[in-house]
């Protein structure tokens, strides 16, 4: 938490804003990201999307603004909603703006924000394809922490039938395999594309055999 709470300071430092006034959005921060029937998308994902984008800063435009977005895409989930993205990016709007973050930086956040929902960006939206890869570097991971993520997106899903479920967790798996590419700046490409692509074809086994893994 304390490293959460430095790297929020730090993203906010050159805006000037006052301590206090930060001190108190990041309490709104962590309150909101820990309310019930949060499994994954939880502060512990929010500090492994600020590590990946530290890790892939170097592709970005604007730093501040794919780390604020960070920090909010998710700030508003609830599983059976179709506008979280939505009202993420209107969240953040509301908290960034009574920051006295400059308006420009905020248009960028909203925008960012609203592409985590279809994960697309344009090929010269380097912001979105940093923040994008971000969001989806679990899919990546080892054979300990992809199970645990997949657990995790069930346990939010609890209100589902096993059977829709597997229909529907399914699709959202295939969509991923069926893009020419699922990550978009070059370091992932080369280096997580090929871990993704196996974890997400070894999850849809799992759904296909019942025993999940």
């Amino acid at each position: 938490m304390d490293i959460l709470f430095y790297n929020w300071q730090h993203t906010l430092q050159p805006f000037g804003v006052d301590q206090v006034a930060a001190e108190k959005a990041f309490n709104r921060l962590v309150a909101a990201y820990s309310t019930p029937g949060r499994y994954y998308h939880t502060l512990k994902h929010i500090d492994h999307v600020l590590g990946t984008i530290e890790i892939l800063q170097g592709y970005t435009n604007n730093l501040a603004a794919v780390q604020l977005a960070a920090w909010f895409h998710d700030v508003v989930y609830d599983t059976q909603a179709q506008d979280n993205e939505q009202k993420s990016a209107d969240y953040a709007f509301e908290l960034l703006s009574n920051l006295g973050i400059p308006e420009s930086t905020i248009t960028t956040v909203t925008r960012l924000i609203l592409n985590t929902k279809d994960h697309q960006a344009a090929m010269d939206d380097y912001d979105s394809q940093v923040l994008l890869d971000a969001d989806l570097a679990i899919l990546a991971t080892n054979l300990v922490q992809y199970p645990e993520y997949a657990h995790a997106i069930r346990q939010e899903y609890g209100w589902v039938a096993e059977a829709d479920y597997i229909t529907g967790r399914r699709q959202v798996l295939e969509q991923f395999l069926q893009r020419s590419r699922i990550y978009f700046t070059p370091l992932m490409s080369e280096f997580a594309e090929r871990s993704a692509r196996g974890n997400i074809q070894e999850e849809i086994q799992s759904l296909a055999s019942g025993c999940g893994f």
